[in-house]
């Protein structure tokens, strides 16, 4: 594995598995807006415009394990974000952003809080840049994950995803956080990568806030089905190949829709 550190959990709060105690359905938690991309398809999950040119992806982290959002460039305090808040162990998980542009010592940044696809912008001197050439793309009609670098796919897989009245969230999301379950025979597999985005329709999920997540299965016959609370499962050889093969950082880029097209070069 190549420099990621993996939170060991005793429980996982995942919104994605069988077999887990019925989650809380919130009143007011509603499909959330998505205004970087187009209408809905037939299962009613939006499609992302993905690049066609895919350049390096921008990661920000944070110097501290809380940051001060603000809503533009020297604009006003927007909010305070919170490692504890967001993250299921933030004392060895960094507090992490994807960042979508740059203006003048400034960094507009997805949010891993509700609603889904939020952004403000923080100082560039409040975190440390780095930078990926990986990206997940996720098609929920076909059922399938690709993993590119660059533009070469060198990874695809068959997924289990969300079922109608709990599905999988489309929009620009990207890894917060990876997790390693107590076992690797349970319903989350060997690992699971923690998503910067949380179900449309339910509020809690197994005690916390309902993320959404990539993990493993210890039900592989599930994969190619709309089978899970919100989360994407896939067989627990393709997560371990991801952790220990390529070593996903923390602000990987996941683009979830209806048809992820192939992307092409110039």
């Amino acid at each position: 594995m190549r420099g990621l550190a993996i939170a060991g959990l005793a429980a996982l709060v995942l919104a994605g598995c069988s077999g887990d105690p019925e989650p809380e359905v919130s009143d007011t938690a509603q499909p959330q807006p998505q205004p970087s991309i187009s209408a809905t398809g037939p299962t009613g999950s939006p499609e992302v415009e993905i690049p066609q040119v895919v350049q390096q992806s921008t990661i920000a982290t944070a110097v501290d394990g809380a940051i001060t959002v603000y809503d533009g460039v020297d604009g006003g305090v927007q909010q305070e974000i919170n490692a504890d808040d967001v993250l299921s162990v933030p004392d060895s998980t960094p507090l992490t952003f994807l960042v979508k542009s740059v203006e003048d010592g400034w960094l507009e940044v997805y949010l891993p809080i509700r609603p889904n696809e939020s952004t403000g912008w923080i100082p560039a001197d409040s975190v440390t840049l780095t930078s990926t050439d990986y990206r997940v793309e996720i098609g929920l009609d076909d059922f399938t994950l690709t993993v590119y670098e660059g533009n070469d796919a060198v990874v695809s897989t068959p997924i289990g995803v969300g079922t109608d009245e709990r599905p999988t969230p489309g929009g620009v999301y990207y890894i917060r956080e990876l997790l390693q379950p107590p076992t690797d025979d349970g319903p989350y597999g060997p690992y699971a990568y923690g998503l910067s985005g949380y179900s449309p329709v339910l509020e809690t999920f197994n005690g916390g806030e309902a993320i959404i997540g990539m993990h493993g299965t210890n039900d592989p016959d599930s994969i190619g089905e709309y089978v899970s609370s919100g989360c994407i499962r896939m067989e627990n050889d393709v997560i371990t190949e991801l952790v220990n093969d390529y070593g996903l950082p923390l602000g990987t880029p996941v683009y979830i829709s209806e048809d992820a097209a192939p992307v092409t070069s110039a």
